[in-house]
C-alpha cells in the first residue's frame, strides 16, 4: 500500500510541476495556457501561480517518501486540484488548453482518490 500511495502522491506531484515553466514569462505562459498574456501584471500574477504550484508539487514530491506528510499532501492536492474542477465547471465554454488541464486534474483526483484510499485501508 505504501509503494501505491508514493506512486499517486508523484503522479500528483508532476502534473503539479508542469505549469512551474510559466514562471519565465509571458511566451511559457502563452505556450502553456493558449492564451495572450500582454498586462504585465497578469504576468505577474500567473508567474507567482507558476511558483505557488512547484511548491505544493515539492509539497507532493516529499510527502511521497515522507509518510508523516502524506495525509496533509492529500488534503493540499485535494483542494488545489478539486477547487479549479468545479472553478471550470462555472465557465459556459472552455479553451483547448483548458480542456487539457481538466483532464490532467481529473488524472490527478483519481490518483489522489486512490492514494486516500490506500492510506485508509492500510491503517
Amino acid at each position: 500500500m505504501s509503494l501505491l500511495i508514493s506512486v499517486c502522491l508523484l503522479v500528483v506531484a508532476v502534473i503539479h510541476l508542469l505549469p512551474l515553466v510559466g514562471v519565465l514569462g509571458a511566451a511559457r505562459l502563452e505556450r502553456l495556457y493558449g492564451l495572450a498574456f500582454t498586462d504585465p501584471t497578469l504576468v505577474l500574477l500567473m508567474r507567482h501561480r507558476a511558483v505557488l504550484f512547484g511548491l505544493l508539487a515539492v509539497f507532493l514530491a516529499i510527502a511521497a517518501v515522507h509518510r508523516p506528510w502524506q495525509g496533509p499532501a492529500l488534503v493540499a492536492g485535494a483542494v488545489s486540484v478539486i477547487s479549479f474542477l468545479l472553478l471550470a465547471a462555472a465557465l459556459p465554454e472552455r479553451s483547448p488548453a483548458i480542456q487539457t488541464v481538466l483532464r490532467a486534474d481529473l488524472i490527478a483526483l483519481v490518483a489522489l482518490v486512490v492514494a486516500a484510499a490506500a492510506r485508509l485501508a492500510s491503517r
